[in-house]
């Protein structure tokens, strides 16, 4: 079979999706001289301000999936939420890459767990839940503590708590309002990490820097690279993701979050088929930003450098509470010029809404954090 030829410069990318991530795989791609169609419900979206097209429809509209297919020469996405039937009707029209199959495991928790777990891939114990008898079975067979979390849709801490007690698992099974469910054993773990991966479609694979993420209230809070972990466990996580991209077949980028536990292992925790929040300081901290590299892996251009400008680089979330009672004060985060502002387009700042975040890239990974989180604080009034 003919290899296939590369989407070139000039070429039209499709994207699903239209969020934050979009906005910036788009800015990326226009950097390298394609246009940008993208597709979603939203209007006026992060990624629509800046693409060439925003076509504004549901996802369910197959007519208009295909219509916005047709006219681009390959289509990926940015989150993956999109339905899988989306994806499989804008394949009949142009390559999706990565292709639906990726998209159909990695958006449901119980089909990406086993499809790891089937492989030999390390995993935390888990069971499916779809009723009470279900979830006490599980308990009974994985312990507790655990964490009840839906199979689908769940992000950002989103759909799942923390099951401690035999009394919390009537309540816990409520919270699931219905829907399919994974019990997982609860993780002591020592410190959350990712991969990001990129692989073309002839198998070339390059890895970023290891990223260690920080949460509060589960929404990433802080990112900074290199992690602070041994060589032979950031060998050995690397390794992981390049077994999963392969296995998974997928041409594009895909990020592996892990933990590490008190014992120096590492556990799947999840996957993520496109770039991610914690790879937001590739922008200004290594040669090629993930987004961009997402462009040359889904066109088929040969993979860029991941490796860091600095020795240390960080980033830092801005969410929509910063944004109470009044805009931050930008010019306040900015006196360090060495920080770089990415805002996302969003009008609309909520508590706990994605709205932008601060990089800096530095000496080390630990004047980095120190650097971006006071430069964060500048933004608001003490107290």
């Amino acid at each position: 079979m003919a290899a296939a030829k590369p989407v070139l410069p000039g070429s039209i990318i499709g994207v699903l999706g239209s969020g934050q991530l979009g906005r910036m795989l788009a800015l990326a791609a226009r950097q390298l001289g394609y246009r940008v169609h993208v597709f979603s419900p939203e209007l006026d979206s992060p990624a629509g301000q800046v693409s060439d097209l925003e076509i504004v429809a549901p996802y369910q509209d197959q007519d208009r999936v295909r219509e916005f297919a047709r006219r681009v020469q390959v289509v990926t996405f940015e989150f993956e939420n999109v339905p899988a039937i989306t994806s499989c009707t804008a394949a009949e029209m142009a390559p999706v890459r990565p292709d639906g199959q990726v998209l159909h495991i990695t958006q449901e928790r119980l089909r990406e767990k086993t499809f790891l777990r089937d492989r030999g891939f390390p995993t935390t114990p888990f069971r499916r839940i779809g009723s009470l008898t279900d979830l006490e079975t599980a308990v009974r067979e994985i312990g507790l503590p655990g964490v009840l979390k839906t199979a689908s849709f769940g992000y950002d801490g989103k759909g799942q708590q923390r099951v401690a007690t035999a009394a919390d698992l009537a309540a816990a099974l409520t919270a699931l309002n219905g829907s399919e469910g994974i019990y997982e054993a609860f993780v002591d773990f020592e410190k959350e990490i990712s991969v990001i991966g990129a692989r073309t479609l002839t198998g070339e694979f390059v890895a970023f820097p290891i990223f260690e993420n920080r949460h509060e209230n589960h929404i990433l809070d802080v990112t900074f690279a290199p992690a602070a972990i041994p060589n032979a466990l950031a060998a050995e996580a690397v390794e992981l993701a390049r077994g999963i991209l392969e296995s998974l077949e997928v041409v594009g980028l895909l990020t592996v979050e892990l933990f590490v536990t008190r014992s120096g292992g590492l556990l799947v925790n999840e996957l993520a088929p496109r770039t991610h929040n914690s790879g937001h300081l590739t922008l200004d901290g290594c040669v090629t930003s993930q987004f961009e590299q997402q462009v040359r892996a889904i066109c088929g251009l040969p993979l860029g450098s991941t490796a860091l400008r600095r020795p240390g680089a960080a980033m830092a979330n801005l969410l929509g509470h910063l944004w109470i009672p009044s805009t931050p004060a930008w010019p306040a985060a900015l006196t360090d010029p060495d920080i770089k502002l990415h805002l996302y387009g969003k009008s609309d700042p909520r508590v706990g809404r994605k709205m932008g975040h601060l990089n800096i890239a530095t000496d080390s990974p630990a004047e980095a954090v120190r650097r971006v989180v006071a430069a964060r604080h500048r933004l608001t009034p003490i107290g």
